[in-house]
């Protein structure tokens, strides 16, 4: 069966049609000409600002002109993950998608059902002649993903909605009603390149297969880093041999759990096979404490040829011992919503940079702001007492919940008429833009509800199919009922 032949078929056509054009964040334009020509296409107001975000107007179906404005909102831009062994250009790639049972997967990449889904939605209302709504605009930002540029970009007046609809969520039949505010700290440590002497073995040691995802919805999960895990290996070698570390790499994305990590070492060719035996004990520990999480872990050690230069000893000790040190995971949970992560770090990339640097990147969350300060500050400390230079970014603000939104009452009423179950009200510790709206917009009322998306922002990600057809019906049902 084809995608666009799944339920709801309007939903998934478009999903189906979106798949087709690239956008990477930060590299929308295809998408937004793709937005622009919808909104041509079927005579809708549509407006393009300077940062890329498109916003196009629908009235009111007769009857329901004085009707509240409703905004629906969806973010244009994909994290653009894929397997090592899978040949893939998002800049010029379409998605390759498949049905597996329940489920929508792509080939060997991310999905980008986060958060084409919402676009898709949004874009059904909009062409549709027969869907009951009031005033409707349809927000499309961009760059949500590594940056909330378009959110940050977002000028007062550029809509006009009472309401908004984020359709940003990965868990049909909870409603979500704040988020987690977030910010990023980079360290820099500058090395001096050193010959290694001769007679020493050069190999690779890399860990994959890990299960990656969200470094906010799944940071509580018990989900292996891999800069962790490698590092981990990588610091008991140092102590054990004379290790010279010549290269280091892992994670991408400041937003994902990293899922490999790689590292090009030499050591004395006397000991080749004493670090092939510690790699085999050091495996089977991981794959012990992560049986459960991580079932798919793999360690692989290879010999290679001698590289010219190696990282001086002194700056990959204060390295490995930083990136050891430094807090990764769930830092505190909420007082105020069981369940909740409030505070979190993820270790999210280790890049060899030009000008003989190396650069760890992280990304802090945190629905409380001084908590949010606090771990930041914790990491900064870790890498400055390492000598690194850090860099605290400015961040972004949390979405602080209202249990008593005339809106989530609305949503809850119309669940429970349609399913007849009260769907769940949450927070979620990942980011949403909704924080950024309200400081442009302060008196929107806002919640946050998607279909059910499993293994975000990593090549596992995929949509549960019945999912998308009971928050379509949802959704329908609201924008009857504001």
């Amino acid at each position: 069966m084809e995608m666009k032949n799944l339920k709801p078929t309007e939903v998934f056509s478009f999903f189906d049609e979106i798949c087709q054009v690239p956008r990477p964040s930060k590299k929308e334009e295809k998408i937004i000409a793709y937005l622009r020509e919808f909104g041509e296409k079927h005579g809708l107001e549509t407006l393009v600002d300077e940062a890329g975000n498109v916003l196009i107007k629908k009235p009111a179906t007769k009857g329901m002109e004085g009707h509240k404005t409703v905004v629906l909102q969806a973010h244009i831009d994909m994290v653009c993950e894929k397997n090592k062994d899978v040949e893939h250009n998002f800049d010029t790639d379409p998605i390759e998608t498949y049905i597996d049972g329940e489920w929508l997967r792509a080939r060997g990449t991310t999905l980008g059902a986060d958060n084409g889904i919402g676009m898709a939605a949004a874009l059904a209302v909009l062409a549709s002649d027969s869907i009951q709504h009031g005033p409707l605009e349809c927000l499309f930002t961009v760059d949500e993903e590594t940056g909330l540029t378009g959110a940050f970009a977002l000028q007062s007046g550029f809509m006009n909605g009472d309401v908004l609809l984020n359709l940003d969520s990965e868990d049909e039949g909870e409603i979500f009603i704040g988020c987690a505010g977030g910010c990023r700290t980079n360290a820099t440590f500058t090395y001096q390149p050193v010959v290694v002497p001769e007679g020493y073995f050069y190999f690779t040691v890399e860990v994959n297969g890990l299960t990656g995802g969200h470094s906010g919805d799944d940071i509580n999960k018990g989900f292996a880093n891999a800069n962790k895990v490698l590092n981990r290996f990588l610091l008991q070698a140092f102590n054990k041999y004379d290790l010279y570390l010549c290269e280091i790499s892992g994670g991408n994305l400041h937003n994902a759990i990293p899922r490999e990590a790689r590292a090009l070492c030499a050591l004395p060719s006397k000991n080749k096979e004493d670090i092939r035996i510690d790699l085999n004990v050091f495996a089977a520990e991981v794959e012990a404490e992560y049986s459960v999480t991580e079932p798919n872990v793999r360690f692989v050690l290879q010999s290679t040829d001698p590289v010219s230069m190696a990282i001086d000893k002194d700056t990959t000790l204060r390295l490995l011992r930083a990136v050891h040190a430094a807090a990764n995971g769930v830092f505190m949970m909420s007082q105020d919503m069981p369940g909740l992560v409030e505070t979190s770090s993820n270790l999210a990339s280790i890049k060899m940079m030009e000008n003989n640097q190396i650069v760890i990147g992280s990304s802090q969350r945190s629905s409380t702001l001084s908590s949010r300060r606090d771990m930041a500050e914790t990491i900064q400390a870790v890498f400055e007492l390492a000598g690194a230079m850090v860099d605290v970014g400015d961040g972004y603000p949390g979405w602080k919940p209202n249990p008593n939104s005339p809106l989530l009452a609305v949503a809850i009423d119309s669940y429970k008429q349609l399913f007849g179950v009260e769907p769940k009200v949450k927070a979620i510790h990942a980011g949403l833009e909704c924080g950024l709206f309200l400081e442009k917009y302060p008196s929107l009322d806002m919640i946050s509800f998607g279909p059910t998306l499993r293994g975000v922002h990593s090549p596992d990600e995929r949509m549960h199919i019945p999912s998308v057809e009971r928050w379509w019906i949802h959704l329908l049902d609201m924008l009857k009922n504001i």
